[in-house]
């Protein structure tokens, strides 16, 4: 008779490994690490070496891995529970039940085990405040006044350049934009920077148009992925803030941070794409007293691009964008990110606070 004790000592087994993937799962979500640590031996020492190896792989194929895994994920997890409960008999089907829910909380856990290895334990990095010189009492009106009338001078200015020129294909950026991005990193004291990649374009299409997402970075094979209506002029600032994802800049200030440096060490078309975002975002934070004077101060050109943006995001889905910004600004908050979706307008801090950003602007601003 053969005995029974392998196989118990084997499910035993089998369930104390769940159990510990569960915990350890539970304690990355739960313990806070030490953002030195963190910035040390994660941000600047492992995930360098395992990002050049996961782009380098997912940068052979044309196709857009996010999308394989999302379908073989939802269509696999349906599948499975169907078919074992399909399966399971009615006296034992609450078991198999209970069983599923244990097994998919363990499968969860897998996943954001993963996630975190790859990319998300950059959420945890020291934040660039921390890093750069930054100075709370800069950030005040009366600068964000004068980086604003810095904007409009040089918005005005650069559109007459570029009237006549071809705005770059997605495809073109990681030629044109790339070198710039790769001397910002440098800058900030990357010893490993990533290069511009190619853009992809995901099923998720329809529903970043309707959500208003210009783009997202796929965290397990850190392919990044565009929405296809974002207008020609955004398309460098866009796909640079994706870029600085892929770089390590979790948190959505230091990504916009990083891609508006790398469109101001650009060409004039990479220069007006960065400065057309900050306007945007200057003008939501200053006073409507002085937004007024400095809206009526932008050219009919920049003013017709800014028309076009706003006309885009119009086109969006109200209850989809209120659940994907909702959804959205949980996923922040649950990585530590405590303003969540708040946390894209806080690029104003780094540019004003910072004198790395104040070095852009003043120099723009003293060579006028």
């Amino acid at each position: 008779m053969t005995s029974t004790r392998p196989v118990v000592q084997r499910r035993r087994t089998v369930f104390l490994v769940r159990v510990a993937i569960v915990v350890v799962a539970f304690w990355f979500a739960t313990v806070p690490l030490p953002r030195e640590l963190v910035e040390t031996v994660y941000a600047r020492g492992i995930y360098p070496i395992l990002r050049q190896f996961v782009t380098g792989l997912s940068s052979r194929t044309t196709l857009v891995l996010f999308d394989w895994l999302l379908i073989a994920g939802v269509t696999g997890l349906f599948g499975w529970w169907g078919w074992r409960l399909t399966r399971a008999g009615r006296k034992r089907r609450l078991r198999v039940l209970m069983l599923l829910i244990g097994r998919t909380l363990v499968l969860a856990a897998i996943f954001y085990v993963v996630f975190l290895s790859i990319w998300g334990m950059n959420y945890r990095r020291q934040l660039l405040t921390t890093q750069l010189d930054y100075v709370e009492n800069r950030v005040n009106v009366s600068e964000l006044e004068s980086v604003a009338a810095v904007g409009v001078e040089r918005l005005n200015k650069l559109y007459s350049s570029i009237e006549a020129e071809t705005w770059p294909q997605l495809s073109d950026l990681p030629d044109e934009l790339g070198p710039a991005f790769v001397s910002v990193q440098q800058s900030l004291g990357v010893s490993l920077p990533a290069p511009g990649l190619v853009p992809r374009r995901s099923i998720l299409t329809p529903y970043f148009r309707r959500a208003g997402i210009d783009g997202m970075l796929d965290p397990f094979f850190l392919q990044i992925l565009i929405n296809d209506t974002v207008l020609p002029f955004e398309r460098p600032f866009v796909t640079a803030h994706e870029w600085a994802h892929v770089a390590g800049y979790a948190h959505e200030a230091e990504a916009s941070f990083v891609a508006w440096l790398s469109c101001l060490e650009g060409n004039d078309i990479m220069q007006y794409s960065g400065w057309l975002y900050l306007m945007g975002r200057l003008l939501n934070a200053l006073p409507e007293s002085s937004r007024s004077s400095f809206v009526d101060r932008i050219g009919s050109g920049p003013r017709a691009d800014f028309a076009a943006v706003r006309a885009r995001l119009n086109r969006v889905v109200p209850l989809v964008q209120r659940s994907a910004r909702r959804i959205n600004d949980q996923y922040l908050r649950a990585n530590r990110v405590s303003s969540g979706v708040a946390s894209y307008a806080e690029v104003l801090q780094l540019v004003v606070g910072t004198e790395m950003g104040r070095r852009q602007w003043r120099q723009t601003s003293s060579s006028e």
